[in-house]
């Protein structure tokens, strides 16, 4: 049996462990130290954002933009049902309603041309998801959140990196949340980050972050003592975790650089088997740039998904499905309702997709398997 080719695999870059150290070693090893103001430094300028806050998670970054909502029972949140439970979560533990609306079958990003069918008058937010790193049409998204009086969210948890006609995914919302979980291009095992692009909300998701408390004002000396004055929780990471991503960031460039070539190759040599077969394949519209964050094919029926990923796994080769409709799951019928427009797309493309492996580490020589074991696949 050859080496096993996992789906994912944690990249170093090699400062990481001495940055820890060196986190350890100072008097600064919780929250909102030296290192946690570098990454957020540079968190900020990859994402063009005005303001950011690193965060214990991505979950945490989407919970906060819940609570700088104001969001409670009844309120709505439109979003795709094709991510994450973390983006419904956020907002069912207020005791708002997600509300799913379908993907488009190309992207697989929310439709934004089923959106407004689904806003009433209670609906406060649309969280849109960069799937794979590749942007929703931010454009009509926004004109529509213009025209009844919403906010728009990006949960940005694949699209680091990425832009959208020259503006990086990050900028595009009232708030953006980053994941820095171990399986995404940059990490620090679990992380993320909430970007916040208006001032007022940057202050009020401080004063959150921190418990609730004025603290952070307080270690700034613009006020004597730091008392209670908001609703909140502790979602700051420690700053040895914030030392180990700042490594990660200052060489966010060496990261990509090998991530962006096993996709083209993926791209490049999988090209005349998947037209043959009626294989779908990652569209990237021209005004979009993205990071390379995920390759993934779409199988003509649910039994070839099946069979793709069991052909793989018997040459060592993990290759995964993704995420399970919220919209089918037991607490997504619980807590939340689907759109006029129904979820059929997210309903196939849930049964047809498979994730190829994808890291920075991947050799030539695993890329070579891994496509070969594709081909022979007897479709």
């Amino acid at each position: 049996m050859p080496d096993p080719i996992p789906f994912s695999k944690a990249y170093l870059v090699g400062d990481e462990l001495a940055y820890v150290n060196q986190a350890f070693s100072s008097a600064a090893v919780v929250g909102d130290g030296p290192f946690t103001a570098r990454a957020t430094e540079l968190v900020t300028k990859l994402t063009g954002g005005l303001g950011s806050l690193l965060t214990t998670s991505c979950t945490h970054a989407l919970e906060m933009t819940a609570l700088l909502l104001d969001l409670g029972p009844g309120d709505e949140v439109i979003m795709p049902s094709f991510t994450f439970v973390s983006t419904a979560n956020a907002y069912a533990l207020r005791g708002a309603v997600p509300v799913f609306v379908d993907v488009r079958p190309d992207t697989l990003n929310l439709d934004e041309t089923q959106v407004e069918a689904a806003i009433t008058d209670r609906t406060k937010a649309i969280v849109v998801v960069h799937y794979a790193g590749v942007a929703v049409a931010m454009d009509e998204v926004d004109a529509i959140a213009a025209r009844h009086g919403v906010v728009v969210i990006e949960d940005n948890a694949h699209g680091f990196g990425g832009t959208y006609k020259g503006r990086p995914l990050g900028s595009l919302g009232l708030m953006a949340t980053q994941s820095f979980h171990g399986t995404k291009n940059v990490h620090c095992g679990e992380g993320g980050a909430l970007v916040v692009n208006d001032l007022d909300l940057l202050h009020r998701a401080e004063i959150i972050r921190e418990k609730g408390t004025n603290r952070s004002a307080f270690f700034r000396g613009q006020v004597d003592k730091y008392r209670w004055v908001d609703i909140g929780s502790s979602y700051l990471p420690a700053d040895p975790l914030a030392a180990f991503l700042t490594a990660q960031l200052e060489r966010f460039d060496q990261i990509q650089a090998p991530r962006y070539a096993i996709w083209e190759r993926y791209e490049r040599e999988l090209a005349d088997w998947t037209t043959a077969h009626g294989i779908g394949v990652p569209t990237v519209p021209d005004d979009c740039v993205h990071p390379a964050h995920m390759y993934y094919l779409l199988m003509p029926t649910h039994e070839h998904q099946l069979g793709l990923i069991a052909h793989l796994r018997e040459r060592n080769i993990t290759a995964p499905f993704h995420y399970v409709p919220l919209h089918s799951a037991p607490a997504g019928e619980r807590y939340g309702r689907v759109g006029p427009g129904g979820c059929e797309v997210t309903e196939r493309i849930s049964g047809q997709l498979v994730r190829l492996p994808l890291f920075s580490q991947l050799t030539e020589e695993e890329q070579t398997r891994v496509i070969d074991a594709l081909l022979s696949y007897p479709l």
